[in-house]
């Protein structure tokens, strides 16, 4: 088995971070203990990792991420972003997801105790670890992405949604659209209001109104859009277009269009957000508000490796805008016959 720092500690009768004060050159570690350490990692054989070699200066060298779980579809792209700039400046990322729960939570906070890093990169931060904030002010920098919840007391990088939003009403009723429905998020995300009230200010400004009738909550899953677009057909006032807040809602729209024997775009219009590469091979192709994912990544990374740094955090979030990506599913539809 490998010798770790512990077996080390133990064995020449002190703390870890003596021997990493050893193993740094640390004049303040008396010569015969200094002795005693280098003779048992002679004897041993123990190989020092970067993390305990830094851990004397209250450094690893290592970047925590924790996200909610990594089935989300567009979770790869800002994961790699993140590690694209990390890597390239000589760091380590420890991944955690909290997909058990608090038994992924409470291992979490064992590696924040242990100080397995030096700044932590945080994806829609879960309740449970509302306690990040009192770490964040008594010293750990902290970057959110995509910060859904609102979390104004951490710096964080997200996107343009209420511009992504207006894109969308703006793209719809230039093709002639005039009877718009939403199949939104979970109302008490930060993306979700935003969406919305983007999308509600360009169809006031295109002269028109949104009907609160046609704004149907999803969590961001097909099933979810699927079930709003049958909910609508079935007892909503007509509609002839659907922005749905996210890609998966969008393909469950589509789902639902089609079981309905509606088409898309001839009798319905649909437009979704985040371009996951999903949305390229629905039926048809969709159009779609692209969230720079990668960008937000490699974005927060770098704030992140600022505030280590030494910078100071900014006093605004960071926003990379979003671009509307047009597909078939809100093409223009020609008027047959005399």
């Amino acid at each position: 088995m490998r010798v770790t720092i512990a077996e080390v500690a133990r064995r020449a009768r002190v703390s870890k971070t003596t021997v990493s004060r050893v193993l740094n050159n640390k004049a303040d570690v008396d010569a015969a203990t200094a002795i005693r350490v280098r003779e048992v990692i002679a004897a041993t054989g123990y190989i020092p990792s970067a993390g305990a070699v830094g851990l004397a200066r209250g450094v690893t060298r290592t970047v925590g991420m924790l996200v909610p779980g990594l089935t989300w579809p567009w979770m790869g792209e800002v994961l790699q972003g993140v590690a694209d700039v990390v890597e390239s400046k000589g760091y380590g990322l420890l991944l955690s997801t909290a997909n058990r729960g608090a038994d992924s939570l409470e291992e979490f906070s064992r590696q924040v105790s242990a100080k397995a890093f030096d700044g932590l990169l945080l994806v829609e931060p879960p309740d449970a670890v509302r306690h990040l904030r009192v770490l964040h002010d008594s010293g750990l920098p902290v970057v959110v992405i995509d910060d859904r919840g609102r979390r104004p007391s951490f710096p964080s990088v997200g996107t343009s949604n209420r511009r992504g939003g207006a894109d969308a009403a703006r793209h719809l009723l230039e093709t002639g659209r005039t009877r718009l429905a939403t199949v939104t998020g979970p109302r008490d995300f930060g993306c979700t209001s935003d969406r919305l009230n983007g999308f509600r200010d360009a169809i006031l400004e295109g002269g028109g109104t949104l009907d609160p009738r046609l704004i149907i909550e999803g969590d961001f899953t097909s099933e979810s859009g699927e079930a709003a677009i049958l909910q609508l057909l079935e007892t909503g006032p007509a509609f002839d277009a659907v922005f749905a807040h996210n890609d998966l809602t969008a393909a469950g729209v589509l789902s639902g269009l089609r079981k309905a024997g509606r088409a898309v775009p001839a009798d319905v219009a649909v437009i979704g957000f985040d371009d996951i590469p999903l949305a390229a091979h629905t039926q048809p192709p969709l159009t779609t508000v692209r969230q720079p994912l990668r960008a937000m990544g490699e974005t927060a990374a770098r704030q992140l490796l600022a505030q280590l740094a030494g910078a100071p955090s900014p006093s605004a979030p960071l926003v990379v805008p979003t671009t509307l990506v047009i597909r078939e599913s809100t093409a223009v539809v020609s008027v047959q016959g005399g």
